[in-house]
């Protein structure tokens, strides 16, 4: 079971490549929120996700309040949760703002030409709409904003090279163009987070860490691959070639919650999912989750999330979603 595809399905990631920056120093951009992006980008969505890659040249990002990160050629950086950040080659520049700037043409992909007559850099820029509502571990143990060198990944020429093409798609309209820039769209966003994962530092905590470790990565994919199944500590424990003290103690230590707890946790969130299904019955999501009943899923659920299934399926969602 490939645990973090599994986790993507289940937040239904789509998104777009949006801008074409051509940016000449001296330049800043201030971009805003992912929730003020969305009414232009993805009307509807709750918020969105921000990509920039950095084609060539090199640039600045920052989130406010903190310090600012350099861009190379080849790098990516993503605010998952769509903060209002500074782009730009000084970020002591007067930042002008996206959304004053231009006029995105959706489903055209929008070319923003700004700055002085200094060196070069060309910025393409994506969003990621995602189901906030829904308790999901990938969303909730990514920070505000993180970095990563796709162009130094073995996908990193082909990455490259698909961009360019779904540039030369944005200029004029062709069949099937705007499912172009949504695939490559998806597709550096996850390579950005495949990435981000490979670098993060040994002693890191988070589901993220526990994905990459040999052996609880391992227990969280018998989890994900057979969720209903009636697992325990030492079932997992014997899969994984691991005492079942040491599994309990290292899974908590990385996931930050036994395994027993998450595994509820991502039951429940499979249920809050298919109950955005007006076909599936609280029976048979009881029966895919693996509770022996629907009285005692229905208790867990409002347990977790505070309100009973079926006040969930009519959309009345609770005040304080669970994370994972």
């Amino acid at each position: 079971m490939d645990v973090l595809s599994d986790v993507l399905r289940m937040i239904r990631l789509e998104g777009a490549l949006f801008l074409n920056g051509e940016f000449r120093e001296p330049w800043c951009v201030d971009a805003p929120s992912g929730g003020i992006l969305a009414q232009v980008l993805h009307p509807g969505a709750q918020n969105l996700a921000i990509c920039h890659f950095v084609l060539e040249g090199q640039c600045w990002a920052q989130l406010l309040g903190e310090d600012p990160v350099l861009l190379q050629a080849g790098d990516v950086v993503t605010f998952p949760h769509g903060d209002s950040h500074l782009l730009g080659s000084g970020l002591q520049n007067a930042p002008v703002t996206v959304d004053h700037a231009l006029q995105v043409q959706l489903p055209l992909l929008t070319r923003m030409r700004y700055g002085g007559d200094g060196n070069l850099a060309l910025v393409i820029c994506g969003w990621f709409a995602y189901e906030r509502d829904i308790p999901n571990p990938l969303i909730d143990s990514l920070p505000r904003m993180f970095c990563a060198s796709v162009g130094r990944r073995p996908s990193g020429p082909w990455i490259a090279q698909s961009i360019r093409y779904a540039l030369d798609e944005g200029d004029v309209p062709h069949p099937g163009s705007t499912l172009v820039r949504a695939k490559v769209a998806e597709m550096l966003f996850v390579e950005a987070l495949r990435g981000y994962i490979e670098a993060l530092p040994p002693s890191q905590t988070g589901w993220l860490p526990g994905l990459r470790d040999p052996q609880i990565g391992k227990c969280l994919a018998l989890m994900h691959s057979d969720p209903a199944h009636a697992w325990s500590v030492a079932e997992l424990a014997h899969e994984v070639h691991m005492s079942r003290s040491v599994l309990a103690e290292r899974f908590t230590q990385l996931v930050n919650i036994p395994p027993m707890h998450y595994l509820k946790r991502w039951r429940l969130a499979m249920a809050a999912r298919l109950l955005c299904n007006e076909l599936s019955n609280l029976a048979q999501i009881a029966e895919t989750i693996g509770y022996e009943s629907e009285t005692a899923f229905s208790r867990a659920f409002k347990h977790e999330y505070g309100i009973a299934p079926g006040l969930w399926r009519r959309g009345t969602l609770p005040n304080n979603g669970a994370a994972l």
